[in-house]
């Protein structure tokens, strides 16, 4: 590259130009400076800020892991629920005897490797179909017992609807009322449990009989399983089955008996 000289007038304005430049120059220099100050003192003096802002951003990391968990379990929970609602279809179409795990894996579109990751083995799905079911009566049972009105009224919902439930079960879901009929006779676990907490509601309600003087004093828990077995014929599976066709005694005979026994001796 060649240079040329500089003459004449333009000469003489070079020096004005570099001087100006560099006036410049040092003007942006100094501002940069100056915007950079502050930086440093707010990062030096302000260091606490910083550190809430880290911790901020700790506090979202671990909220959003949380929010990740919550998700999960309630994805895996909804999946657990599907497949004993899909179990229960099975059931009461073909039987729990013949339903296999590959079924409900197929009407799900799952493998059933996947199925086994939530329950470990047939027979669990089998119970918790059973205690779906049993859940239900339970549920109408605690409404009645915790019910408004008379002590004896509130005993005879609470028979008469636990019977209605197991005779439409007899009647229209017999597939169903099998499995409910195996979990008594096998004496699974969570009918044992169920058999419990029933009795307990029908204690609960010959207590406040008791206490409010409609019924005479007594062991509660003992009475409440003298009823129950007074009754049991009525919504047992297999002796359901064995006293169909015996027209007496009927579920409100055996009622007003129980309750004839239980009445407050006149004075």
């Amino acid at each position: 590259m060649i240079v040329k000289p500089i003459w004449g007038k333009r000469c003489h304005r070079v020096p004005c130009i570099l001087q100006s430049r560099i006036k410049v120059d040092y003007i942006i220099m100094r501002t940069v400076v100056e915007t950079k100050e502050p930086s440093i003192d707010r990062q030096t003096h302000l260091g606490e800020a910083a550190a809430t802002h880290d911790d901020h951003s700790s506090v979202d990391t671990r909220r959003g892991c949380e929010d990740m968990r919550t998700a999960r379990k309630s994805k895996e929970k909804d999946t657990h629920q599907l497949i004993v609602d899909v179990a229960e279809r099975l059931f009461r179409q073909i039987g729990f005897q013949k339903t296999t795990v590959a079924d409900i894996a197929r009407e799900l579109h799952m493998s059933p490797a996947n199925v086994y990751r939530f329950f470990a083995a047939k027979s669990e799905i089998n119970e918790a179909v059973c205690m779906h079911l049993l859940a239900r009566v339970e549920a109408e049972a605690e409404k009645i017992a915790t019910a408004r009105g008379t002590a004896a009224q509130r005993l005879r919902n609470l028979m008469s609807s636990v019977e209605k439930t197991h005779y439409k079960q007899y009647m229209y879901d017999r597939k169903l009322h099998e499995l409910i009929e195996a979990a008594i006779t096998e004496n699974w676990t969570i009918m044992r449990e169920h058999n419990n907490r029933m009795a307990g509601l029908l204690e609960q309600i010959i207590v406040n009989g008791m206490s409010s003087g409609e019924f005479r004093q007594g062991d509660a828990a003992l009475t409440a399983r003298l009823v129950n077995t007074a009754c049991i014929r009525f919504w047992h599976p297999r002796l359901m089955v064995e006293y169909e066709k015996e027209p007496e005694p009927t579920l409100d005979q055996m009622i007003d008996f129980c309750l004839g026994a239980l009445a407050r001796e006149p004075v």
